[in-house]
C-alpha cells in the first residue's frame, strides 16, 4: 500500500504501525525448520518489485530479504512505527477522521486519520487452532505448535509425531527428517499434494534474454494465467483432477503408496492444495526417515499417542500442525461513533471494503491463488478512491448496499475446516460483484478495469 500510495498519490503522508519488532508479518512470526511459501513467488511477489532469485517456492528466510530490500528501495522505513499494536479503531463522523487507539513503548495514543487500511492478514498470530486432542497435557516430552516455534529446538535422534496433514505438516517433516530418528504425520484426513519443482525454468530463462522487468511481467503472466486454468479444470473435472494427482503421488512412492493416505473425502481444491516442491516429503517416506500414518487419536499418553484402534505410536515429541485460527482485522476494536462494527452483518464491497463503513480498506488474500495478488489490487483500487475524494472535493467514502435485492451467497468456494470454524465473523458475499468476495483474480482485474471507482454504489460524501 504504501509503494502504490507513493507511486499514485505522492501527496499523501502515511504512517504504517507494526506490532511486531520487524516486518514480514507470516514470515517472521512462523520459524519452524523448512518454512517456505506454497505459492510461486513470480505471484507472491509485489508487482511493481521483480522477483530475481532462481527459487520460485521460496524458505522464509529469503522472502523476508525480499521484503527487506522492497522497504530500503522505496525509502517506506521511515514511515514504520515497529512494537506498536493497534487496539482500537474508531470512526468519528463529525470529523470525518478514524480516531486510531495505538499501543507502543512509551504507552498508549491516538492517532488520527483520513483513511484506515488494514492489512493484518486473515488469522489470529496470539492464538492457533486448539484441537482440544484429548490428553495432550499428559504427554512427557515436548509438544510444540509451529506458530510459536521454540529457536533451541533439539530434535536430533527423537521420534516426531506431527498431528495434521496440511501445508505446514508436509513442510516440516522433510526438514526435520534430517536429523530425526523417525518423523509420522499423523492425519486423521488426508489432504491433496501436488509436486512442483522449487525453481522456475521459465522465468530462470526469460531473466537470461529479456530486461529483468520485462522477464517478471511475462512469467508473472504466465503462471497467473496457467494456474488459473489448472484450478478450474479441477474444479470442473474433480475426478480426473484427483486421478492425476494420485498418479503423480503413485509414481513417486511406488510400492510405498497407498491409497487411503493420499485420498481426501473432498474434491481437489475444495481445500487449498499442499504444494510438495522438488518431492522432498516423498523423498523423505522414500529415505524411511518420515511415514504416514492414517487414524484418530483416542487420547495422548506419557509414551505416545493411543489411537483408535488401540496400538500406541510411541513419540519423544509431538508437533501440533491442527492448523490457524481465523482472526479479521488483527484483533483490532473497530467501531463508528462508539458503537461496535459487527463483520458478519455487512457485505464485502469489491473484495476490498466493507459496506457502511466510511474509510476503510480490508486486504482478504485469494484463497486459490497468491494472496498479493489481492493486495496489490486492493492497494491500487485504495489509492485510485483516494484519487477520485480529492478530485470530488469529498471526505468520505463508503459503500452503500441497496435497501433490498442482495441475496447472500456462498463466502468461499472451499471447506477449510479453519474457514468454516469461524464463518460468522466475516462479512457477507453475494454471488456477483461489486457485493461479492471473488476468488477470481483475472475476473476481479477485468471488473477493475471496466467499472471505474464511480460506480454509484461507492458513495462520496461530506467535503473538505
Amino acid at each position: 500500500m504504501a509503494a502504490h500510495l507513493q507511486d499514485m498519490c505522492p501527496d499523501r503522508s502515511f504512517l504504517m504501525i507494526e506490532k511486531r519488532a520487524r516486518l514480514g508479518g507470516t514470515w517472521d512470526l512462523f520459524r519452524y525448520p523448512g518454512v517456505r511459501s506454497d505459492s510461486d513467488m513470480q505471484t507472491l511477489g509485489f508487482v511493481f518489485e521483480p522477483w530475481d532469485n532462481d527459487q520460485a517456492i521460496a524458505p522464509g528466510e529469503t522472502i523476508l530479504d525480499y521484503l527487506d530490500d522492497v522497504v530500503a528501495k522505496r525509502g517506506v522505513g521511515q514511515h514504520i512505527r515497529f512494537d506498536s499494536a493497534v487496539v482500537a479503531a474508531d470512526w468519528r463522523a463529525e470529523e470525518s477522521l478514524w480516531h486510531v487507539t495505538v499501543q507502543g513503548p512509551d504507552g498508549s495514543q491516538v492517532v488520527r486519520a483520513r483513511w484506515l487500511y488494514l492489512s493484518t492478514g486473515y488469522y489470529d498470530y496470539d492464538q492457533p487452532y486448539d484441537a482440544q486432542i484429548a490428553g495432550l497435557g499428559s504427554f512427557a516430552g515436548p509438544v510444540i505448535h509451529p506458530q510459536f516455534w521454540p529457536a533451541d529446538l533439539d530434535y536430533r535422534g527423537k521420534r516426531v509425531v506431527v498431528i495434521g496433514s496440511g501445508a505446514t505438516a508436509v513442510t516440516l517433516i522433510p526438514a526435520m527428517a534430517e536429523q530425526a530418528a523417525h518423523v509420522t504425520m499423523l492425519q486423521r484426513t488426508p489432504s491433496w499434494m501436488a509436486v512442483k519443482p522449487s525453481r522456475d525454468r521459465v522465468a530462470n530463462g526469460l531473466r537470461r534474454v529479456l530486461p529483468r522487468s520485462w522477464a517478471y511481467w511475462v512469467a508473472r503472466q504466465r503462471n497467473i494465467r496457467l494456474f488459473d486454468l489448472l484450478y478450474k479444470l479441477a474444479r470442473r473435472n474433480p475426478a480426473k483432477a484427483g486421478e492425476q494427482l494420485r498418479g503423480m503421488i503413485s509414481k513417486e512412492l511406488g510400492d510405498l503408496y497407498v491409497p487411503a493416505d493420499f485420498t481426501p473425502p473432498y474434491n481437489p481444491w475444495e481445500q487449498r492444495l499442499c504444494l510438495v516442491p522438488d518431492s522432498d516429503f516423498f523423498a523423505a517416506m522414500r529415505s524411511g526417515k518420515a511415514s504416514i500414518r492414517t487414524a484418530t487419536i483416542a487420547q495422548v499418553e506419557p509414551g505416545g499417542v493411543r489411537l483408535h484402534d488401540g496400538s500406541l505410536l510411541e513419540a519423544d515429541m509431538l508437533i501440533t500442525a491442527t492448523g490457524l485460527k481465523l482472526q479479521l482485522g488483527g484483533r483490532i476494536k473497530v467501531s463508528i461513533d462508539g458503537q461496535p462494527v459487527e463483520w458478519g452483518r455487512e457485505w464485502f464491497y469489491r473484495g476490498s471494503m466493507i459496506s457502511n463503513v466510511p474509510n476503510l480498506t480490508f486486504v482478504f488474500g485469494y484463497l486459490n491463488a497468491s494472496f498479493t495478488l489481492r493486495a496489490d489490487n486492493t492497494a491500487a483500487y485504495t489509492a485510485r478512491v483516494l484519487q477520485t475524494l480529492r478530485r470530488k472535493r469529498a471526505s468520505v467514502a463508503v459503500p452503500r448496499p441497496p435497501a433490498e435485492g442482495l441475496v447472500e451467497g456462498p463466502l468461499f468456494p472451499f471447506s477449510s475446516g479453519y474457514l468454516m470454524r469461524e464463518i460468522a465473523q466475516v462479512p457477507r458475499s453475494t454471488n456477483s460483484l461489486p457485493w461479492r468476495l471473488n476468488h477470481d483474480y483475472l475476473a476481479d482485474c477485468r471488473d477493475f478495469r471496466r467499472n471505474g471507482v464511480d460506480d454509484g454504489q461507492l458513495c462520496f460524501e461530506g467535503t473538505v
